[in-house]
Parts: C-alpha cells; sequence; structure tokens
C-alpha cells in the first residue's frame, strides 16, 4: 500500500492514478492521517460470444436488402 499526502497527490495525480489501475493500493492522506482510498471501477463489460441471438429475429421485411430510391445517386 503507497500513501501520499494531498499536496504530493495534487503534484502527481496522473501518476498516482496509474499506480492505482494496475491494482496497487493507494492512500490519501491529511497529516499522516489516511482519508480514503483510490480504487479504480470495476466495469461490467462482458465478451461477447457469436451466435447468442441466434433465433431471436422473428421477421425480416421482405425489401430489406433493396436499396432504397432516394439513396442511388449515393452508390
Amino acid at each position: 500500500m503507497r500513501q501520499f499526502n494531498i499536496a504530493e497527490a495534487k503534484s502527481h495525480f496522473s501518476d498516482i492514478v496509474k499506480i492505482a489501475m494496475l491494482g496497487e493500493d493507494v492512500v490519501i492522506a491529511k497529516g499522516n492521517k489516511p482519508l480514503l482510498r483510490l480504487v479504480p471501477i470495476e466495469s461490467d463489460i462482458t465478451i461477447r460470444k457469436p451466435g447468442t441471438a441466434k433465433g431471436q429475429i422473428l421477421h425480416i421485411a421482405p425489401d430489406f436488402d433493396e436499396m432504397p430510391t432516394d439513396f442511388k445517386e449515393y452508390v
């Protein structure tokens, strides 16, 4: 665990953030008394798996693949 006083944390904030993002405990203190702990937010990102929506498309319009008439000049 690394501890930084407030003035030091202000002047080296980006470095302290990098340390916390690497998983090391970072404590911000005032007068050697710990005030808070800096920790990264855990993301809720899940890895997508191909084919997980299989069978969920119930209807596709018959003209799905047709080019709109007013769009043909752009192709």
